[in-house]
């Protein structure tokens, strides 16, 4: 969607299929189309905000990104290399500069670890260091997440939700990655946390110059830590645009559905809520044509035929949409 050098990830062509397999000899007989021909790119500093249902294939994306599944299709580079390409040395260069923040900060932490042994195991692993120095560089991360280093010698079942979130982004900060993948970091954790969490990521960002591919399904979570966002349907991009515009100026039937289930801190003020009908299709048989057209309060006839391209709107703002063709 842009040809600047800029770029320091670029996804081009994505597809990451699952096999579905039946019977004594586990023969294939489907695939899972968890993401289908996705295009999209961060760029240096830069966050970019993921948004779109459960299911949708926005985790399958980030794992591809950080090497936890290997695509189908498609390449990503990074820094204009092709991270499935790379050797060992250039793979492990690639590991340290891009680190991810899973969902359940406690499935994602070593339950028989203590919280130094986990913030410090990346300086371990890539050899960072003299085991004093690692210590100080555990301390000086937790202070930053706003963890006390006195918490050195806890165990992750000592902690709360959002501790335990703290301890996961001290990890990811341990070598000083250039590039953060964001799975929904805040979806398990209260409300009240969350706030805060998001804060603490959008100083981090401002502070280690990191750049973020924020991963979520709620598009008021995204609002505070994007430049842009993404949002994606059933395996495909529906919209991207910069932040203020897309909530100003959302263009796409499902964006605009996805923002009126937002809420407003005004019980007397009115708002009107756009109510998808329907379920979200399966990955397993999408439907033809445009694949949000079965839930669709605008559908035409061609939305049922033809799948729409990705309309360049403004520099900044592209949608997939029949509506503006």
């Amino acid at each position: 969607m842009s040809n600047s050098d800029n770029h320091l990830l670029a996804v081009q062509g994505l597809k990451k299929y699952f096999p579905i397999k039946k019977g004594m000899f586990r023969r294939t007989v489907g695939w899972v189309q968890a993401v289908d021909d996705i295009s999209l790119y961060v760029s240096k500093g830069e966050a970019l905000g993921l948004v779109g249902e459960s299911g949708c294939g926005k985790s399958t994306l980030g794992k591809c990104i950080v090497k936890l599944l290997e695509p189908t299709e498609g390449k990503i580079l990074y820094a204009g290399e092709d991270i499935w390409s790379m050797g060992s040395t250039q793979i492990k260069s690639y590991r340290r500069k891009v680190q991810a923040i899973f969902q359940d900060p406690y499935s994602s932490l070593n339950p028989r670890m203590s919280v130094g042994g986990i913030v410090g195991e990346p300086l371990k692993v890539h050899s960072l260091h003299t085991s004093f120095e690692q210590k100080l560089k555990v301390n000086n991360l937790l202070k930053k997440v706003g963890i006390s280093p006195d918490y050195t010698s806890r165990y992750p079942h000592e902690l709360s939700g959002g501790q335990r979130q703290r301890i996961g982004i001290a990890r990811a900060l341990a070598l000083q990655p250039e590039l953060i993948i964001c799975d929904e970091p805040v979806s398990a954790l209260d409300v009240s946390v969350q706030a805060q969490v998001i804060n603490l990521l959008d100083d981090l960002k401002e502070e280690f110059k990191l750049s973020y591919l924020f991963i979520a399904h709620d598009l008021s979570v995204v609002e505070h830590v994007s430049d842009r966002i993404a949002v994606m349907y059933l395996g495909k991009i529906v919209e991207v645009a910069k932040d203020t515009e897309l909530y100003s100026n959302p263009l796409h039937p499902y964006t605009k559905a996805l923002l009126s289930a937002i809420p407003i801190p005004e019980p007397r003020r009115k708002k009107k809520r756009t109510i998808l009908q329907g379920e979200v299709p399966s990955p397993i048989n999408p439907p033809s044509g445009c694949r949000f057209h079965t839930r669709c309060p605008e559908t035409k006839e061609i939305c049922f035929q033809n799948e729409p391209p990705m309309k360049i709107m403004t520099p900044q703002h592209y949608v997939a949409c029949f509506n503006y063709l």
